[in-house]
């Protein structure tokens, strides 16, 4: 028996019993469970397990009366888990953990089946998290300058090994482990209590760590760490400009210094007018000289873009807070090995304003996807603007036939922590009701019900041409990154030419379908060393 289900053989074991914690269920419906006098009598006998439970109770679900494995249907243990969280808030408590297993079960329309579910849902006293204080950290930089490293050091408070030892936990898959690259994002999270204490993780590769962490802060910081190697650049492209960000933190490794990489990811962090900073890391490697002279150089190449460079350990971590802006980059001294500079950092995190989160409807543009088992299709990214709830209806789209499928909520999660409710610039990820996964593409977005969304095949921009071989005319076809979207288009520049350093307009044509684009929405249009980027300036242009 593996680890995971000796957690389903200790509830089953424990038994349910008057005065326990456990409770077995079969199933949950919304017709019978939810109906009038039902769901006060459940809620009562929900807060009183877990009053038995010294705060937390166990629900068994997919389980005979008496314990024993009757399975039943992925849809069938998500309406469950539905139904056992309104449950949950009607006791002031809230859904901490859902952990589930395949057994020979029964299917909706009663034949044997293999793929029944049974599954244990702890639930813990009080209310969901309050999605309140949370800002999102971009991370940028050339490999191997030590970018992943810093994250996972400020997460876990650990000091680095000296061979990238606190990076690993970012990484993912274990080949990323071994090469000591990521050829994705990867995502970390800390906070801090209500005393300005930073919270941090033990574990995080354990689930219910990161959930504690969420859980535990006042006030949360989400990195996501994009990818340094060339060959990923558009993934790196992705992460800064599909993510909604509230700051960037461009690292610069003090043994390298600032490289063509360093130089091309700083400009896209400003072109999108990302307030930044700027971390020297492996101070611990290099003498103080060396470290002044990369300093210098740093300046020299904020400067180059119209930026001020304000050192923290000249000016102080307050100074920093203040000053910081789309023109003014803070640039700080660490290393991960002797924690040098993570201090500033911390106090810099703990009081930096939210920026990023618009005001108006819900919108979120899909990054990632995936299913999970008994809740179903996952679609993952950083809300733009407004709010979700579980339970809402929302529109999904556009699909290749540029329509908009309506889906429900069927829950949110926010690092792996189960939420009610989320706000603009929060990473969830929401489960939803009425589609595969199959079926939702990065790029599609999220909207209410009562939008009337019209996918854009064609838009006509602002652009600046940053670097290019020679002259681009009529049908030049980068890829265009805007929002989580990355599609070839074709651009057509008025006037029929734009030279490198150009600026001036142009109409861009989605090469292979239509996407949801907003006036004054920014890109980056890149193809091979040629890169620029731009602002939507009219999604319906007279022919």
């Amino acid at each position: 028996m593996s680890p995971d289900r000796a957690v389903l053989r200790r509830a089953l074991d424990r038994g349910e019993r008057e005065g326990g914690s456990v409770e077995f269920k079969e199933r949950l419906t919304e017709e019978l469970h939810l109906s009038e006098g039902r769901l006060e009598s459940l809620a009562a006998q929900l807060r009183h397990r877990v009053l038995s439970g010294d705060g937390e109770a166990t629900y068994v679900v997919g389980v005979t009366d008496d314990g024993g494995l009757a399975g039943i249907s992925p849809a069938e243990f998500s309406e469950s888990m539905d139904v056992l969280s309104l449950l949950a808030e009607e006791a002031g408590a809230h859904i901490e953990e859902v952990k589930t297993w395949g057994v020979d079960g029964v299917s909706e329309n009663g034949s044997t089946a293999s793929d029944g579910i049974v599954g244990v849902a702890t639930v813990s006293e009080g209310s969901v998290l309050a999605d309140d204080d949370h800002i999102v950290v971009g991370t940028a930089g050339h490999v191997d300058h030590g970018k992943s490293t810093l994250v996972g050091s400020l997460v876990t408070g650990d000091a680095d090994d000296g061979e990238g030892g606190t990076r690993g936990f970012l990484d993912v898959q274990p080949h990323e482990v071994e090469r000591g690259l990521s050829a994705d994002l990867s995502y970390g999270v800390y906070g801090f209590d209500d005393d300005g204490e930073p919270i941090r993780m033990d574990n995080p590769h354990r689930k219910d760590d990161r959930a504690r962490v969420v859980e535990a802060s006042d006030r949360l910081v989400s990195f996501v760490d994009t990818v340094g190697h060339e060959p990923w650049l558009r993934t790196t492209i992705r992460g800064l400009v599909g993510q909604k960000l509230d700051y960037g933190l461009l690292t610069v490794a003090a043994d390298d210094g600032v490289t063509e990489t360093t130089r091309e990811h700083l400009g896209i962090l400003l072109a999108t007018d990302l307030p930044t900073i700027v971390a020297i890391t492996k101070t611990d490697l290099v003498d103080e000289e060396r470290v002044a002279e990369v300093e210098r150089d740093v300046e020299q190449a904020l400067r180059e873009v119209d930026k001020t460079p304000l050192r923290v350990e000249r000016h102080g971590v307050d100074t920093a807070i203040d000053e910081i802006s789309e023109t003014v980059v803070p640039v700080v001294t660490t290393s991960a090995v002797t924690k040098e500079g993570l201090d500033d950092l911390d106090e810099m995190f703990e009081a930096l304003p939210k920026t990023a989160g618009e005001v108006g409807d819900f919108r979120m543009y899909v990054d990632r996807t995936y299913n999970v088992q008994g809740v179903g299709a996952v679609a993952s990214g950083t809300i733009k603007s407004g709010e979700v709830e579980a339970g809402d209806e929302l529109l999904l789209g556009p699909m290749q036939d540029g329509s908009f499928r309506e889906v429900e909520v069927r829950s949110i999660e926010m690092h792996y922590h189960r939420v009610d409710e989320a706000k603009a610039g929060r990473i969830v990820g929401i489960a939803l009701k009425g589609v595969r996964e199959q079926d939702i593409e990065r790029g599609m977005v999220l909207l209410p019900a009562d939008a009337d969304p019209s996918p854009v095949r064609e838009f006509e921009a602002e652009v600046m041409v940053l670097n290019h071989p020679t002259r681009i005319g009529d049908g030049y076809e980068p890829v265009v990154h805007l929002e989580t979207v990355s599609e070839a288009a074709a651009f057509y520049p008025e006037g029929g030419q734009l030279l490198p350093g150009d600026a001036g307009k142009a109409r861009v044509r989605f090469k292979f379908r239509s996407y949801l684009v907003e006036e004054g929405q920014k890109f980056v249009f890149r193809e091979g060393s040629s890169k620029g980027v731009g602002t939507v300036t009219d999604t319906d242009p007279a022919e």
